[in-house]
């Protein structure tokens, strides 16, 4: 955790990103890793739909960077396949699952059925405070967060503060296209759900498959207007 004062962190993280904000994301990468937040900083990664062109990109800038995976234990069994066979294939060396403790979910969940009346909740329990917890040991982390994917993330920067922490979104300004020719481009394979109609995958219970012409993460909480996890916002908030 950076030793200075919120304020001082968002300066420091407006200041990364106009000097460092214009590079390609694999330059911004390894800046970021190598120089600015040598062995202070992890990826987190859901192992999604379009994960893995992030995940090859750091591959080839630090393949041992900390990749935190926020295991649920909510996920589907194809998540979980492709999270190992992708680790494996990139050659990505350190891969931690994040877990909420066995003694809070039998207080807070013990039917496992929370996400049913209170995904707000369940999404507290079992990814927030979990990755809040495992963010501790860093001064900085990396996510895929683009500004096309929803309204809530059209003006990320490239790097911004949050919290005490400063993070890094290397893929902010890329689109769905730009996504889709990288992965073509080096023959990345995708997560397999993405050829049922799952262009954005979190939960099992929580996530269903999109339509023609529906927002991508329309599949997501469907009917509940939740449009996030809370790990980036608060009911479509700004944290």
């Amino acid at each position: 955790m950076l030793d200075v004062p919120g304020r001082s962190v968002r300066n420091a993280a407006a200041a990364l990103d106009a000097r460092f904000g214009t590079m390609a994301a694999d330059d911004l990468l390894a800046v970021m890793t190598r120089d600015v937040f040598p062995g202070r900083i992890a990826m987190v990664s859901s192992f999604g739909a379009d994960s893995v062109a992030l995940l090859h990109l750091v591959s080839r800038v630090a393949p041992d960077i900390p990749v935190l995976f926020i295991e649920t234990g909510m996920h589907f069994a194809e998540t979980i396949a492709y999270r190992n066979a992708t680790a494996r294939a990139l050659g990505l060396t350190n891969v931690i699952d994040v877990r909420a403790g066995k003694k809070v979910l039998l207080e807070e969940d013990p039917d496992d059925n929370l996400h049913m009346f209170d995904p707000d909740a369940c999404c507290a329990v079992r990814k927030v405070e979990p990755l809040n917890r495992a963010l501790k040991e860093y001064d900085a982390w990396i996510t895929g967060r683009r500004r096309d994917q929803s309204f809530t993330r059209e003006a990320i920067p490239h790097v911004e503060a949050d919290g005490s922490r400063v993070k890094i979104n290397p893929l902010a300004g890329w689109t769905q296209a730009d996504v889709d020719d990288y992965i073509e481009r080096h023959a990345l394979v995708r997560h397999p759900l993405v050829a049922q109609s799952y262009p954005s995958i979190g939960c099992a219970p929580c996530t269903s498959p999109v339509g023609p012409g529906e927002d991508p993460r329309s599949g997501r909480w469907r009917g509940t207007g939740k449009t996030e996890c809370g790990l980036h916002f608060q009911n479509a908030d700004f944290k």
